[in-house]
């Protein structure tokens, strides 16, 4: 199951959008329409239903790896700047 968000724009150039869960692309639509349907705004056989999947990720750190990470050497030029640069934001959060 993925969160989905509907939406189509109707006639009148208002967009009408609604949050499913579903296991497709079909389903999300389906379960949509239905939605649409039971709040009087169901859209039109040629409406375009736009569907995005929204996805999220979670990571769980400590605190420790984090000091242990900033701390550590910099693989890339790159990630040593952005390693003093969040070094200084923890400090400032002192």
């Amino acid at each position: 199951m993925a969160a989905c968000i509907v939406s189509y724009l109707d006639t009148e150039g208002l967009r009408h959008t609604v949050e499913v869960e579903a296991e497709s692309l079909y389903e999300a639509a389906v379960l949509a329409v239905r939605t649409f349907r039971q709040h009087a705004c169901e859209p039109g056989q040629l409406s375009k239903l736009e569907v995005e999947v929204r996805s999220s990720v979670t990571h769980t750190i400590t605190l420790r790896k984090i000091h242990d990470w900033l701390n550590g050497g910099a693989k890339s030029p790159r990630e040593a700047i952005t390693k003093e640069r969040l070094r200084a934001l923890m400090s400032m959060s002192l």
